[in-house]
């Protein structure tokens, strides 16, 4: 793809914009590691809610939608739609709660719920788990679709044109903290979001328009024999026919996944980034408010231009865009090759901008998030512990290029986004619903959650090691026999039999140790109530020892906004499909159940004026008062 000098300064101005935004925030981010990694807890829910879908709108995933709609047509979204649940379980039951906790990192966290020597290894771990591992990977298929995009747009060395988007992204982060994130976010997300539709118009109209796309798609599901049985790669919802989303896989997504596995931004119980943007606002109602806007725009606002240019892919290129490295068809590439085709040539580089956009949103969060783990929960937790705040914001920098190498090095060890994808969910099935029953039953212990990951780890990469060596374990008992094996990747079920055997072993591994140990010590699960304040269901017992008279939010009530917040979603994502498919009458009738589904929402009034600073307490840990090291 050639592209003119305007081009090149149209991408040299978005480069030097976002300079200018982190040397303009360099001062206020360096103030504190309060300031450096929250904004100092100030933020208003606009900001932080877009930072979020900003966040999420990564290079990556226009690859990967891709991917899924040439493998497994619209309906292979719902590898990700079925996190909406998780994602709404965050908005009502934790967003409000993960701010009152007012830790630095939802690691942190951990050293509050938990006591003792198990508590601090727990947090070693996870701070390991998430900076390095988790995050790593993250940042690996980020950088895994920038090289796909400039190899295949640009011809350039995938190495030098990793490195240049790399380093500078790191720059920018390393001088102006999270405040540099956030607002660069919001430009990031505008331009990004723009050239998506812009392509998405380009792409259809190069297929002829809507109805002669739908027209042209139906002619491929005859030729895959799909239509006879009532299948359709523009079906919202798979059929009991498996030649696009096999229905056993479907099921496992949408009544297992989302509450078994923690995945970056779907966190069951929240965690992460989304995390680190709720201890961010400036108040429990911003909180709630930036989550819900979130998962409003990440899930309904902006898939529809990328699946348009994916269907649009399937027609332009039926068969499939080869990959510049290995010649064989990569079902991800199809999105940027539209671009290349059709895509007015004075249009290239603002779209370009738009894929670095997506690139450096992304990359610059978990730049930033990687290395408050390795700040706040190693480096300050158990190496320095008592240094000025200039010493560690000092050290924060450091570390967020350390990040930077290692998301460098996670590139080169990968080659399918979708794959990444689904290897972090099968790495976390069985996590899930100890982060979720750790807010709300006071037995879950710091082993639990040790016993849930281990078991999880284990069982998921045992799997993986079976499948690709097609190997066989066997077990026995006297006359009892069974045996372990993996699936192949060539069984479309794959994903769902790795979950529903990880999950089941996990979560009898974890309840079992729960029951085997002792509970936290009574002195610790009051202090975190009264901190916390959690629905009194679970804690009964803990609620009158703790001696409190403050009131929550009532968990009917919460379970009342959760299906309600699902349908909204939901609604809004089906109705506004339906109407960029050419079917305004069922958009109608979609988008009229989420405007019912927000009027319950609002009818319940579950946004009330946040605690008060001055009724907030420090809670000792380790002799440090975590709402001071937080910068809270």
């Amino acid at each position: 793809m050639h592209l003119s000098t305007a081009d090149y300064a149209v991408i040299v101005a978005f480069f030097a914009v976002n300079l200018g935004i982190g040397l303009a925030f360099a001062r206020r981010g360096g103030a504190s590691v309060g300031e450096f990694f929250l904004s100092g807890r100030s933020v208003p829910w606009w900001l932080a809610g877009t930072s979020m879908v900003a966040t999420t709108f990564a290079v990556d995933t226009p690859l990967a939608v891709t991917g899924f709609v040439t493998q497994h047509g619209i309906a292979g979204n719902w590898v990700w739609w079925s996190s909406v649940m998780s994602g709404i379980l965050t908005v009502f039951f934790f967003a409000k709660l993960w701010r009152r906790s007012r830790v630095l990192t939802d690691v942190e966290f951990i050293e509050l719920r938990y006591s003792g020597k198990p508590a601090a290894a727990l947090r070693f771990v996870r701070a390991i788990f998430q900076g390095v591992l988790v995050n790593t990977i993250v940042m690996g298929w980020v950088n895994l679709a920038m090289m796909k995009v400039l190899s295949l747009t640009l011809h350039v060395p995938k190495v030098e044109a990793l490195a240049v988007c790399l380093i500078f992204t790191g720059i920018y982060v390393s001088v102006g903290g999270f405040w540099g994130v956030l607002v660069t976010d919001v430009l990031q997300f505008i331009v990004k979001m723009t050239m998506a539709i812009v392509l998405a118009v380009f792409a259809v109209a190069a297929v002829g328009g809507i109805g002669a796309l739908e027209t042209k798609l139906s002619a491929l599901d005859a030729l895959h024999a799909i239509s006879t049985a009532g299948g359709s790669v523009l079906a919202f919802f798979p059929t009991s026919n498996a030649a696009w989303l096999p229905i056993l896989t479907f099921v496992t997504y949408i009544a297992v996944q989302w509450w078994a596995s923690s995945y970056p931004g779907a966190e069951p119980g929240g965690g992460g980034y989304i995390a680190q943007r709720i201890f961010s606002a400036k108040s429990e109602n911003d909180a709630l408010w930036a989550t819900l806007f979130f998962n409003v725009a990440h899930y309904a606002l902006r898939p529809w231009p990328w699946i348009l240019v994916a269907l649009a892919a399937l027609v332009l290129y039926p068969h499939g865009v080869a990959s510049p490295d290995t010649g064989k068809p990569d079902p991800e590439l199809g999105y940027v090759q539209a671009m290349i085709d059709y895509l007015p040539a004075w249009m290239r580089g603002l779209m370009l901008a738009g894929f670095l956009a997506a690139y450096m949103s992304t990359i610059g969060t978990h730049l930033n998030l990687g290395a408050s783990y390795f700040t706040n929960d190693l480096y300050r937790r158990f190496i320095v512990k008592q240094a000025s705040e200039r010493h560690y914001v000092r050290f924060s920098r450091l570390a967020t290029l350390l990040v930077m190498v290692l998301a460098f090095a996670a590139a080169f060890m990968m080659t399918s986004v979708g794959d990444a994808w689904k290897y972090l969910f099968n790495l976390t099935a069985g996590v899930g619903l100890v982060m979720i029953l750790r807010w709300y039953w006071w037995r879950v212990n710091a082993w639990s959650e040790i016993a849930a990951l281990a078991a999880s780890a284990i069982v998921s990469n045992v799997l993986l090691w079976l499948s690709l060596t097609g190997r066989t374990l066997s077990f026995g008992l006297g006359s009892w026999h069974t045996a372990l094996h993996g699936f192949a990747a060539s069984d479309p079920n794959a994903q769902a039999k790795t979950l529903l055997v990880t999950v089941p072993i996990a979560t009898i591994a974890w309840l079992i140790v729960t029951f085997s140990t002792a509970p936290e010590p009574d002195e610790r699960l009051a202090a975190f109530y009264r901190r916390v304040r959690p629905s009194p269901a679970g804690w009964r017992r803990i609620a009158r020892l703790a001696g409190t008279s403050e009131t929550t939010e009532p968990l009917g009530v919460d379970i009342v906004d959760w299906f309600a917040g699902c349908g909204l979603v939901y609604g809004a994502l089906f109705g506004i499909g339906k109407f960029v498919l050419g079917d305004p009458i069922t958009g109608l009738a979609y988008l009229g159940l989420a405007v019912f589904c927000l009027a319950i929402i609002l009818r319940t009034s579950i946004i009330t004026a946040s605690r008060p600073a001055s009724q907030e307490t420090s809670y000792e840990i380790g002799g440090t008062a975590s709402g001071s090291t937080s910068g809270g």
